[in-house]
């Protein structure tokens, strides 16, 4: 039995503390909407989503007016569409008219992204996958809701350093082609490495090809709520600190169980996953970096953030686990820069760097998140970012990912405004030194030895 206490509690979490469901998302497989037409593909992705998406919004607005539950965004997910179009795309322009009705469907749906122009190419690239990621930039520069994803690399497999380089020009050319907003296609970009199938969040989100014909994820956030109870138990022992997060978590987790399973019931689509990652938003009082401040850090950056941020992250997951049978996605702490006024703070104080965040997410959950560097940062630097988030994520056997977006005509010092959830960034500063020699060589670095476990 849940006590009037525990809904009270609950009450206080959402009205004041920022608890809010962050996503719905529901992941639809496209597998079986594959033509040797184009034409009739598009016909079929778009028929399908409308088929299984079309009352997902209002579902999920049912569901949050009748609990009283903030869900801030209702998404979709879908195979990864460079195999959806493998029969059909011939050219990068064939894959934008897909990418065109995937907007489309988007729009006619009502929901705020759809995730899954993707490329799985962990371990080399089919002639498919080359064309879907070389029409990456003009699909996102001509779409407003579909979010794009590629996978260079797994522990099983290595990382495909042809991929890598590739991304690292494909990042540069979608700058380019959205430089009239501010370089926003890359804010719908990311390079992963140990890519879920089940993640809801996006832009990382794909419905993998181990998943069943549909699915109900749900993303839950809690930054707020998190800081609220630390605050309460300050200058405590770390056992009372670990226990406090812990216990955060699980109240969190279990408000998230609740609306994955009432949506799975409504949609008549099975429940897949619960993600209990620690999404902030630019709101104040919804950060994480307010967290690892609580804990002690004067901003996030300073020596010991690493250690703070490793505690932070396990603990979650250990209240998570306990709340839910099937917790998924990626599941801890996230570390974007634009959406987190934290970091954004801890920026601007010189507290924090690009170093400094890799470091970070050796132990958090996702990687080098919506941050903002000059325009004039080479296509090689960049590659050589996502290969070192790669490497930490393959050697770690962790999810890592890396979404930055070179800003066309802006400098160190400069501040860009993208809007809504993805917030605002100060310019980073990226180290110029090169390594142009090391991206351009050809082929893939090799799985890590503790990768052979059969």
């Amino acid at each position: 039995m849940i006590s009037i206490s525990e809904v009270l509690e609950t009450n206080k979490m959402i009205q004041e503390e920022n608890l809010d469901v962050r996503t719905i998302t529901l992941g639809v497989s496209l597998l079986d909407c594959a033509d040797q037409s184009l034409e009739k593909t598009c016909k079929n992705v778009y028929a399908k989503l409308l088929r299984y998406g079309a009352n997902l919004v209002s579902t999920g607005e049912d569901i949050s007016r009748e609990f009283g539950i903030p869900i801030v965004n209702k998404r979709v997910s879908i195979t990864p569409a460079a195999i959806v179009g493998a029969a059909c795309c011939k050219s990068p322009a064939d894959y934008v008219e897909i990418a065109k009705t995937l907007d489309r469907a988007a729009a006619e749906l009502g929901i705020n992204f759809l995730g899954g122009y993707s490329a799985v190419v962990s371990k080399g690239m089919t002639r498919s996958d080359e064309l879907l990621i070389r029409s990456i930039p003009e699909a996102l520069a001509c779409t407003s809701r579909v979010c794009s994803s590629v996978n260079v690399g797994s522990t099983k497999t290595g990382i495909d350093m042809d991929a890598v380089r590739l991304m690292g020009e494909i990042v540069k050319e979608t700058a380019a082609k959205t430089a009239d907003r501010d370089s926003l296609g890359c804010a719908k970009l990311v390079v992963l490495c140990n890519a879920p199938d089940d993640n809801p969040f996006m832009a990382g989100a794909f419905h993998g090809v181990s998943e069943g014909e549909a699915v109900v994820n749900v993303g839950v956030s809690g930054p707020g709520v998190v800081k609220c109870a630390l605050s309460s138990i300050r200058g405590a022992d770390f056992e009372t600190l670990c226990e406090t997060v812990k216990r955060t978590a699980f109240k969190i987790t279990r408000v998230g169980q609740l609306v994955a399973q009432e949506a799975s019931k409504r949609l008549g689509v099975p429940f897949g996953i619960i993600d209990l990652s620690l999404a902030p938003t630019p709101a104040v009082g919804d950060s994480v970096a307010d967290i690892l401040k609580e804990i002690g850090l004067e901003h996030p950056g300073a020596p010991g953030t690493t250690a703070a941020l490793a505690l932070l992250n396990d603990q979650v997951k250990k209240g998570g686990v306990m709340a839910s049978s099937y917790v998924g996605g990626l599941s801890g702490a996230f570390i974007p820069v634009s959406e987190d006024q934290g970091m954004i703070d801890a920026v601007n104080a010189g507290a924090l760097t690009i170093e400094k965040l890799e470091a970070m997410t050796c132990v958090c959950s996702v990687g080098l998140d919506m941050i903002a560097v000059p325009g004039d940062v080479s296509a090689e630097t960049i590659a050589g970012v996502i290969a070192d988030e790669a490497a930490i994520g393959m050697v770690n056997q962790k999810t890592t990912a890396v979404r930055i977006i070179p800003v066309a005509g802006k400098d160190v010092g400069d501040v860009v405004e993208f809007g809504g959830l993805l917030g605002h960034a100060p310019i980073m500063p990226v180290n110029r030194f090169s390594c142009a020699p090391f991206v351009t060589r050809r082929g893939r670095i090799p799985a890590p030895i503790h990768s052979f476990k059969n």
